[in-house]
């Protein structure tokens, strides 16, 4: 045996070669019945095998059998140290709320099945090829979830236990899906920021800033070290995580007052029991996700998005989870109608105007909190259902005097001395502040389709007395997030520039994620003098000038995908209006009109060195092209089955028809 063998096999042991070849196998019987032996597929009749076979006892094979899937990652010991990490702490301790839910269903004589369909983390992916599955990864996992769903033909109920910012829309998604069986979600909490340090956003911009001269090398390693304060939950700040929380709340699939629960703690582990009791409760009414999901509930959800200010991500998975119920998918103009009419009343970070991290807008009251301003500015549809088996409205009375909100409140305030109310804002309150609504949706020639800003978190210096903010100046354009990141650290992006990342979208990343960029102009202290265009999108944290989602992408014939470095951009936000323009206005020694940019763009070509990524997978290739014939980026990168079909079709008879004249050429 050679030394490399020998180290990899390791030294025998002689109880390696004490090998049983049978066993007596589990005591009693199977409750069988005499019709079952009859009727029953052989399916069901084999899961019992196995479940006593996995040590199930026969005496308890009767109960409804209840589907926990989350998306646990990493191995804990029973202390909770690491044996091997997850990916994210969003996921690293999920598994605790699975045990305490099976605890609830065992306790009230069913059977819990677990299953498990873990998520990648978009933070440690920021700047590298991983982020070229993020977004794709969603409606992977989403079918995933739900092939497992439904391989468990006798699930009476569903139970989704997920945190971070594509799991927990994966999540929404597959059990959207399974309209006739009820579904509720169990979100996985935050983690706790530093006594002292930094967030998990924040933290993100160590290398732009030490690039830069603004953090010392000791510093950088110290804040990096506290970023993430305990071991479970999803980030600190108001991100995609947190505003998926928010939504899959808002929508009525969570029992009141779970999203953005410590993780870890005892108020979380209840949590779990209280959506068991939920998901049972629902199976024996005979309600389904479909009593609970409705068009209403999609609008509640979009209504408390902007209310929260939450991240613009969910732009992408909003539109998705309605088409996923087979409901009317919002569009552009429902959203900018909505963000005009319902006003921001959360303070939080990454928004502000005071940073108070999520815990703290739990304590304040969270969802139903906001939830009780809303419903008395009339914008809510009381009348819908919540997993809870009770209407929304029903959910608010109750919320409003119960011991949970006071205490809740009481405790924030006084043993942390924050104000809940400063956490969450009356309406007056807010105007008072000067919270404005959060998105806008700028149009013109670069962006005929749309795009999006959260305009309210532009830098309230760079508005001017009527909100509105305003740059006029040179782009610089980049076709690579490296080549950008690069740009900003060694001095090729200063103040007063427009930054341009074009080719980013589904077609050429699978339309990565940016924060990398928006996170270092957040936080160096030349970057609210720069703005930032691009056809790919942003973390649920990024703040600033930033411009996102630029439709059509570059590489479906986009006029972004046209500018030139030194071309003149004229951005306008109107961040009281929630009006917006992006224009090319010219490319000579001084801007021109929108019109001539116009026309200057229709005489151009595409840059030359705009493509698909050459380390783009082929996995994410076919969810870009999926994902375009189903409508793109505005209608939430889908899945659309018919249409796909029918696209499908129709190029399999253009390719025949080739075909046939190919041969008919060769012929003649």
């Amino acid at each position: 045996m050679t030394d490399h063998l020998s180290q990899v096999m390791g030294p025998e042991n002689e109880t390696f070669f004490k090998i049983e070849t049978h066993a007596r196998g589990p005591e009693g019987s199977l409750p069988f019945t005499h019709d079952m032996l009859l009727n029953a597929p052989s399916g069901d009749l084999f899961g019992w095998s196995q479940n006593v076979g996995m040590g199930w006892k026969p005496s308890r094979l009767k109960g409804k059998e209840v589907l926990l899937l989350g998306t646990q990652g990493g191995i804990r010991s029973d202390d909770g140290h690491p044996i091997a990490l997850g990916y994210h702490t969003g996921h690293w301790e999920i598994g605790l709320l699975m045990r305490e839910a099976a605890d609830e269903i065992n306790k009230h004589g069913n059977i819990p099945f677990a299953g498990y369909v873990s998520d990648p983390c978009d933070g440690r992916s920021q700047g590298t090829t991983g982020m070229f599955d993020s977004l794709p990864y969603r409606n992977d996992a989403a079918i995933v979830m739900r092939r497992l769903m439904r391989s468990l033909p006798n699930r009476a109920a569903v139970l989704g236990v997920a945190t971070c910012d594509k799991g927990l829309p994966a999540m929404m998604l597959a059990i959207a899906g399974m309209k006739n069986i009820p579904g509720v979600i169990v979100p996985g909490g935050v983690t706790l920021p530093p006594t002292q340090g930094e967030d998990a956003g924040k933290i993100q911009t160590i290398g732009a800033r030490y690039a830069n001269g603004e953090l010392s090398l000791e510093e950088a390693a110290d804040l990096g070290c506290r970023a993430c304060a305990t071991p479970g939950g999803g980030c600190q700040f108001l991100g995609t995580a947190g505003t998926a929380q928010v939504v899959a709340e808002a929508l009525g699939l969570t029992v009141p007052h779970a999203a953005l629960s410590p993780s870890g703690q005892p108020v979380w582990l209840e949590m779990a029991r209280q959506s068991s009791r939920a998901a049972m409760q629902l199976a024996g009414q005979g309600l389904t996700t479909a009593d609970v999901l409705v068009d209403a509930s999609i609008r509640n959800a979009m209504v408390v998005h902007a209310a929260f200010g939450g991240s613009t991500n969910l732009l992408l998975h909003i539109p998705a989870i309605a088409q996923a119920a087979g409901l009317s998918v919002p569009d552009v103009a429902d959203w900018a109608s909505i963000n005009r009419s319902v006003p921001r009343l959360v303070s939080v970070l990454p928004n502000g105007p005071i940073p108070h991290p999520t815990i703290r807008l739990f304590l304040a009251g969270g969802v139903p909190e906001v939830m009780l301003h809303l419903r008395k500015l009339g914008l809510l549809e009381e009348q819908v259902l919540t997993v809870a088996g009770v209407t929304l409205g029903e959910t608010l009375d109750w919320w409003e005097t119960s011991e949970r909100r006071k205490r809740m409140r009481d405790y924030l305030e006084q043993q942390e001395g924050i104000d809940p109310d400063t956490v969450i804002y009356s309406p007056e309150r807010a105007k008072q502040a000067g919270l404005t609504s959060t998105l806008t949706f700028p149009v013109g020639n670069i962006a005929p389709e749309g795009s999006v800003i959260k305009s309210t978190a532009i830098e309230p210096s760079m508005l001017d007395d009527q909100g509105v903010f305003r740059h006029i100046g040179r782009v610089k354009v980049f076709t690579t997030e490296r080549d950008a990141i690069q740009a900003i650290k060694t001095g090729g992006i200063v103040e007063g520039d427009i930054l341009a990342l074009v080719g980013r979208g589904p077609s050429g990343t699978g339309m990565e994620e940016t924060y990398q960029l928006t996170s270092a102009l957040k936080h160096l202290s030349f970057g609210k003098y720069v703005s930032l265009l691009t056809d790919a999108r942003f973390s649920g944290v990024s703040t600033g000038a930033c411009i996102g989602h630029i439709g059509p992408e570059a590489l479906s014939g986009g006029p972004i995908g046209k500018l030139r470095t030194g071309d003149w951009i004229d951005i306008r936000i109107d961040t009281h209006k929630l009006e917006g323009n992006i224009n090319m206005v010219g490319c000579g020694e001084h801007p021109e009109s929108p019109e001539a940019g116009s026309a200057i763009l229709s005489k151009r070509t595409m840059l030359s060195d705009i493509h698909e990524d050459m380390h783009l997978p082929d996995d994410t290739r076919l969810w870009a092209a999926l994902q375009a014939a189903s409508g793109g980026t505005w209608k939430g990168c889908v899945y659309d089955t018919e249409r796909i079909i029918r696209t499908l079709e129709a190029g399999m008879r253009t390719l025949e028809a080739e075909k046939a004249m190919t041969s008919g050429s060769t012929e003649k």
